[in-house]
């Protein structure tokens, strides 16, 4: 397999995978982001923990879709994450949720 062969693979791999995101991210209700891996979960539960003098997070996630490309299975029952790191948790917005733009405009 030559270099161009591999850059193709990755490239078509990684499009794939932006496809598959965007055709389930309306099934998730949050958007978590820890320094290893991007998640999108329905239920999320973030906890700060200490050891002596250290900080660190533990994140549960369930029903989970994980962004890594190297995965073959991306949809996860649950997922428990410990970290030393920073945690990113957001609520995705739902359509019906959303203000009206046209009214908005109006105001």
């Amino acid at each position: 397999m030559s270099h161009e062969d591999l850059e193709n693979y990755e490239t078509e791999a990684e499009l794939a995978l932006y496809r598959e995101y965007r055709d389930v991210v309306g099934l998730f209700q949050y958007v978590v982001e820890t320094e290893r891996r991007f998640y999108l979960c329905n239920k999320v539960d973030l906890q700060v923990k200490a050891s002596g003098g250290d900080i660190y997070f533990e994140v549960t996630m369930a029903d989970a879709w994980v962004w890594d490309v190297y995965r073959s299975a991306r949809l996860v029952k649950n997922v428990r994450v410990v970290t030393f790191k920073d945690v990113n948790i957001e609520e995705l917005a739902r359509d019906d949720d959303l203000p009206d733009l046209r009214q908005l405009r109006g105001r």
